[in-house]
């Protein structure tokens, strides 16, 4: 078997010979780097890898991975274009307050690796989403057409011969189609506070930004399966929730964005297209059965965090319809091998229940070790073929 073929087999309950080992990739620009600096990889590696691309596949053979989930075509979905990225003031330590692409106001700190704290946005009213935002969201083929797929070595844009790779859909690991983000891009814009009081003060313009939204990403789905591009599976980001829950009331979630992944995913199945995972980190609970109501099926990466999130109890609630992709705790890379070994046996039963894939739970951070990174890999084969 290919480990295309034992990953959709694991995901459908069907025989496989080996679990295939799969991974999440990287913190860009850092974990890489750490690791160059080892003497692990080339330097010209770290810099050149993304997801799913040549050096992707170079570095997961080296560690002992089979595959990145995280390999798929992704159309632009979002602000196009962007705003254009500015500084807006600078400060004696070195910190700046910047204009993001996505019209946010942001602080960045020298060294600072984490995610930059936002001070304001654009986006605030009606006034500000027609003036700046409305224009950027307009559909048009070139948000697919410029899109580059990256498979088995190749690079290439969507209109320069990428078609042709997806119609032919002939590689040894799973390949995705990206169907965008439904509330976590709205999120992005509007910020947390600014998304809540929208709500409250403007629903009619809450429901606007919604639509809009879910018809870029329907609009690109529809057209890509159109011209006959292949995939395995299908995929939406949101990050939408934190260690307490989501950052949106679950019936208002359902009531608003439920539909919009229920018309994606019903076209999705007209293309037998059965596999739907969906990222989001954080404690996920409540909105895991309204995505399965509407069609998404598989978590990721199920991020095992204080929570101790796991497969096994949303299995006991929902049954086979729900599948996992990742729930392996990465901080034990940073740690020792004893760490490491408990970790696997934590995995055994849940890789028994069927339908789930271990992964690491999120990109493997800098403070990882490439021996112990190694040694996952090394004992998972051992102890599941």
């Amino acid at each position: 078997m290919t480990n295309r073929e034992r990953a959709l087999a694991v995901l459908r309950y069907q025989p496989y010979d080996r679990l295939p080992l799969v991974h999440f990739g990287f913190w860009s620009g850092q974990t890489l780097q750490k690791w160059a600096a080892e003497g692990h990889l080339p330097v010209a590696e770290a810099d050149a890898w993304s997801d799913g691309n040549e050096v992707d596949a170079i570095i997961s053979e080296r560690l002992g991975f089979d595959l990145n989930w995280q390999s798929m075509f992704i159309a632009s979905h979002r602000l196009h274009p962007g705003f254009q990225s500015r500084v807006v003031e600078e400060f004696e330590d070195g910190s700046k307050h910047v204009l993001s692409g996505n019209g946010v106001v942001v602080v960045q700190r020298p060294e600072a690796g984490s995610i930059p704290a936002e001070i304001d946005h654009l986006l605030k009213d009606r006034s500000s989403w027609e003036q700046h935002y409305r224009h950027r969201l307009e559909w048009s083929q070139e948000r697919v057409t410029s899109a580059i797929v990256c498979r088995d070595g190749q690079s290439v844009r969507f209109d320069e011969g990428g078609l042709e790779i997806l119609r032919a859909a002939d590689w040894d690991t799973p390949y995705g189609l990206h169907c965008g983000s439904l509330f976590g891009q709205i999120r992005d814009v509007l910020g947390l506070t600014g998304s809540a009081y929208l709500l409250a003060d403007d629903e009619a313009l809450f429901d606007e930004i919604v639509q809009v939204v879910g018809d870029i990403c329907f609009r690109n789905v529809e057209y890509i399966l159109q011209t006959g591009a292949r995939f395995d599976f299908a995929h939406f980001w949101e990050d939408i929730c934190f260690k307490n829950g989501p950052l949106i009331v679950p019936s208002v979630f359902a009531a608003k964005v439920g539909p919009q992944y229920r018309r994606i995913t019903s076209l999705l199945s007209d293309y037998g297209i059965d596999i739907v995972s969906l990222d989001s980190d954080g404690l996920i609970d409540t909105l895991v059965p309204i995505w399965l109501e509407n069609g998404v099926n598989t978590m990721f990466p199920i991020e095992v965090g204080t929570w101790e999130a796991s497969i096994q109890p949303w299995r006991e609630l929902y049954g086979k319809q729900i599948r996992g992709v990742g729930g392996m705790n990465k901080n034990v890379f940073a740690r020792d091998r004893a760490a490491v070994d408990a970790e696997i046996q934590r995995l055994r039963p849940l890789v028994d229940l069927g339908g789930f894939l271990p992964c690491p739970d999120h990109r493997i951070a800098p403070d990882g070790e490439w021996e112990l990174v190694r040694y996952y890999c090394a004992r998972m084969r051992e102890v599941f073929g």
